[in-house]
């Protein structure tokens, strides 16, 4: 999930599902907001001020398509989508490589078993085989989503079928690393090459865990109230970066666990937090307000991209960010009128691959981009 994610997670937020959480708008102003935001998109693929990107592709070119991270070995990127012309109901997994993609013409190759709802992909070492959580065990139908009602927040689904696996290229489930009862999701695999971090609710509130490549040796690593998910290794996997709500009041705790209850969040106040891959030395990154979730390490280690609506005046305007492991130094990287997303460096930092409404014809569709990358 978003993450997605929430996959993360969680799956993750796209645009058109944030106009829900604005419901205190009249119905003038949402016409209003629709018309400015089709009058936003735009046929150039990279906005005034985008400085570091360069050489920018478009990927994708309908539906929503989010959570796309590279290979290893920079040549293969994976990603969830739920493009109904692909014959799917809801996200499932794929694959392209990169240099030969060509996804306007041709469906890319899926891995996941088109059963379920599937979300936050990420390659293993070696690149032959992939991690992904899916609820195919629960129902081969796609879960129900929350009902969305006017003026109401915007609410994740945590699905309690979720369970994590390894897939290879061609769809075959080679292990399941997860049997727990309840929500196991948002796997991410270190640069090392020997442990996953996920989150799970085992515990009866959604927490971050560390296991060994094989599934074995499970660690919860988090301990606090909240939803702590979307999280991420350190190019030299000794830290993590990751996504936490973190209710502090008694009336936001109380509204944090009657909706766990019944398998959702709301993501729309979550700030980054940054810990050792062990847990300890956790600490808030940013304290912005709003939305921050999404976050990726810059290759040097020392910086953090993620995605954010803390300058945005209406509730889906998400732009990427960077700010130093720090705290200080906070860079606006895009500057997308609606929503950009999910952003992941290519392990040997030349490339940046993200999630944007950018170029979508005023429609609501979420496609995936890749830029080269200017520091």
């Amino acid at each position: 999930m978003m993450h997605s994610k929430a996959n993360y997670f969680l799956l993750f937020i796209l645009a058109v599902l944030f106009t829900a959480c604005s419901g205190t708008t009249t119905s003038e102003e949402s016409k209003t907001e629709q018309t400015e935001v089709a009058q936003d998109s735009v046929a150039s693929l990279l906005y005034p001020d985008e400085k570091h990107f360069k050489n920018i592709q478009q990927i994708t070119f309908a539906a929503d398509n989010a959570e796309a991270y590279w290979s290893f070995d920079n040549s293969k990127v994976v990603f969830q989508s739920n493009n109904q012309a692909w014959d799917v109901q809801c996200d499932q997994i794929y694959y392209f490589d990169v240099a030969t993609v060509n996804i306007k013409n041709e469906r890319p190759a899926l891995i996941s078993t088109g059963k379920g709802r599937t979300t936050c992909a990420y390659f293993m070492p070696g690149d032959s085989t992939i991690v992904y959580a899916s609820t195919h065990l629960g129902d081969d139908a796609c879960p129900a989503e929350p009902e969305r009602k006017p003026g109401g927040k915007y609410l994740w689904p945590i699905y309690s079928t979720y369970d994590i696996f390894v897939a290879d290229l061609e769809g075959n489930i080679t292990a399941q690393l997860t049997s727990e009862p309840g929500y196991d999701a948002e796997a991410t695999v270190s640069p090392k090459g020997d442990k996953i971090v996920f989150t799970s609710d085992r515990t009866g509130d959604l927490e971050l865990y560390t296991m060994d490549i094989d599934g074995s040796n499970v660690q919860q690593i988090t301990f606090e109230l909240g939803y702590d998910g979307g999280a991420f290794f350190s190019p030299d996997g000794t830290k993590l970066i990751f996504r936490s709500s973190r209710p502090q009041t008694d009336e936001a705790k109380k509204e944090y666990k009657d909706l766990l209850s019944q398998g959702l969040v709301a993501p729309t106040n979550m700030e980054l937090y940054i810990c050792n891959a062990d847990g300890s030395d956790l600490r808030q990154l940013t304290s912005l307000g709003k939305a921050n979730w999404a976050p990726f390490f810059h290759p040097s280690g020392e910086k953090v991209i993620f995605a954010s609506n803390h300058k945005g005046h209406r509730g889906f305007e998400f732009n990427l960010f960077m700010i130093n492991v720090d705290g200080t130094g906070l860079e606006q990287i895009s500057h997308d009128s609606v929503f950009d997303a999910f952003p992941m460096f290519s392990p040997d930092g030349t490339k940046i691959i993200f999630s944007s409404n950018r170029n979508n014809g005023g429609t609501r569709d979420t496609n995936l981009f890749i830029a080269d990358w200017v520091e």
